[in-house]
């Protein structure tokens, strides 16, 4: 399936995005290995954290859904998951893959884990590495890629770790594993990432500590089921914020966005570009902090991005090569090595993109230089990467021509009913199934 963008300008309006995707993947895990119920509100309910759903079903898990954005998980217990038919398929997930390792690595039983091309292309040495210091044992292709094959019947030990490269995936890996070791296993970041794990387990009773960039954890502890309120998505939001802040005269209120401070570098970077954003109704859902976000139409000027914000903003950066190239002046990228590895190569995906549409970039092995100008019409590519997708789509709203994005099956994964909400702010985005050749 393919978009075609034509030009065209948001209206005023108050709008609501899907639920947080991390979050919504934790709480189906850490509820199904808790004692008790624990009852979501807000999931989202996009492919990625469906396949982690029927996931948790094929390890013994009763999961119901009364309705899409609600879920009733009845946990079995830290020792309760069964061993599945066959093997575990995650679809397009690189979340799913990486914390599923850890939840598995020390289970009673043997299982596989897959999923489909893209993510069985994607590295998992970064996670096979301290699994297998603990005591895992964990088969891969020859070059780190999935399908993993996890050894059942195995005694985790805990160990200190040192992250060489941030990465939330990889720490909560480590501390989902930590909950099946003998002692209490630690986890040091060189930088801050994402801490939703580490907010549920602890509402969830966990015996958990964060000190000085250290994450440390109790082996051999029992969970207990809560009432889960997943807030709306930044990362999906996001996308929003770019067309308002781009669209002339644009003034759009998103409500009960999550605010987590491990997430919000986002923010942080448009506005050191000039973006006009406030945060109203500052709030806690649970453990997480959660606001409504009022955007403005801006101008947008280039900047030097501080590297220290990049774990912060890690999923956020197709869109803000878009902010980048819709700037004036240049904006320079760096310390983005790791979104080489995600669903596509985001950076060289992005500076094709832009440069299909008449942008100067020039690419590093670490980031982009995004000169500022304007938007032509063209044929891109998103490689079935669904951010690359929707953000080269927002760049089609303020082109001087039609844009056609090539590829955008996946935008479901993390963003279900992002077109219909596009169109109903005036954004002209119509899917097409692409012509049979």
């Amino acid at each position: 399936m393919d978009f075609r963008v034509t030009p065209s300008r948001l209206h005023a309006a108050t709008i609501i995005v899907p639920g947080d995707k991390s979050i919504s993947h934790r709480a189906l895990m850490l509820g199904s290995i808790a004692e008790g119920q624990t009852e979501v509100s807000g999931f989202l309910s996009g492919d990625d954290c469906l396949a982690t759903a029927a996931a948790m079903r094929a390890l013994g898990v009763t999961i119901e859904q009364p309705d899409a954005t609600s879920l009733l998980i009845q946990g079995v217990g830290r020792d309760g998951l069964q061993a599945p038919d066959q093997d575990i398929d995650l679809g397009n997930s690189g979340t799913a893959m990486r914390l599923m390792a850890g939840l598995l690595a020390g289970q009673r039983f043997s299982c596989t884990l897959t999923g489909d091309t893209s993510l069985t292309g994607r590295p998992m040495g970064r996670i096979i590495t301290p699994l297998t210091l603990m005591g895992a044992a964990i088969e891969s292709d020859c070059d780190g890629t999935p399908p993993l094959q996890l050894t059942g019947g195995l005694k985790l030990h805990a160990i200190d770790y040192d992250l060489p490269i941030a990465s939330a995936q990889v720490k909560s890996a480590v501390l989902l594993a930590g909950l099946y070791a003998e002692g209490r296993t630690s986890v040091t970041e060189p930088a801050v990432t994402r801490d939703h794990t580490e907010r549920m387990l602890a509402s969830m009773g966990a015996d958990i500590s964060v000190q000085n960039g250290t994450v440390s954890i109790a082996g051999g502890q029992d969970l207990r089921g809560c009432a889960v309120e997943v807030p709306g998505d930044l990362s999906s939001a996001t996308f929003i914020i770019l067309a308002t802040l781009l669209s002339q005269d644009a003034d759009i209120l998103i409500k009960n966005v999550g605010m987590n401070p491990t997430r919000t570098g986002v923010i942080d970077i448009l506005k050191g570009m000039g973006a006009n954003l406030a945060l109203e109704n500052r709030r806690s859902l649970g453990q997480e902090p959660v606001a409504d976000l009022r955007v403005r139409a801006s101008k947008l000027q280039g900047a030097a991005v501080d590297p220290a914000l990049v774990s912060l903003a890690i999923d956020e950066f197709p869109a803000l090569f878009v902010a980048a190239a819709a700037a004036k002046g240049t904006t320079v990228f760096s310390g983005l090595e790791e979104l080489r590895v995600k669903e596509s190569d985001r950076i060289s995906a992005m500076a094709e993109g832009l440069r299909r549409l008449g942008i100067e970039v020039e690419e590093t092995p670490d980031g982009a230089v995004v000169h500022g100008g304007r938007f032509t019409g063209g044929e891109v590519e998103s490689y079935h990467d669904h951010r690359v997708a929707m953000s080269l789509a927002i760049a089609g709203t303020i082109a001087d021509g039609e844009v056609l994005v090539r590829g955008v099956d996946n935008v479901d994964t993390s963003f279900p009913g992002f077109q219909d909400l596009m169109t109903s702010l005036g954004a002209r985005i119509t899917a097409e199934n692409r012509e049979v050749q």
